[in-house]
């Protein structure tokens, strides 16, 4: 089993940047791919950005292209995602989730949730 547990969430302003950060744990917590999908009220989950086990390989939503970046540390067995250019709606439940698969795209294939953590983008 994998336990997944977000941080780093809070209130900012449009246009400032945000760090949150997912700690891993479990037996085989560092043979998982890791990823991080948002949940904004009303509306469906959506896949945000995932990273190989490695690290070597990263997918992004058109949405956050070139403003979000994911990052892992496997010595630390964690997950981040720096979030620069925050606009209003980014506005979100941010989950960190774990998979045997490459997250890609969709919420099917994953394995693990973390409880995740509210992200507020006021405009």
């Amino acid at each position: 089993q994998v336990q997944l547990v977000e941080s780093g969430g809070g209130l900012v302003q449009a246009g400032d940047s945000l760090r949150l950060s997912c700690a891993a744990s479990g037996r085989t917590s560092s043979n998982y791919h890791l990823g991080w999908f948002r949940q904004a009220p009303g509306k469906e989950r959506e896949f945000v950005a995932g990273i190989s086990v490695s690290g070597g390989t990263t997918y992004y939503a058109n949405s956050v292209k070139g403003r979000f970046t994911i990052s892992r540390d496997n010595a630390k067995n964690t997950v981040s995602l720096q979030m620069n250019t925050l606009k209003s709606e980014d506005t979100a439940i941010y989950y960190c989730a774990a998979a045997r698969r490459p997250i890609v795209s969709d919420t099917t294939t994953v394995d693990y949730w973390g409880q995740g953590t509210q992200v507020t983008v006021s405009s």
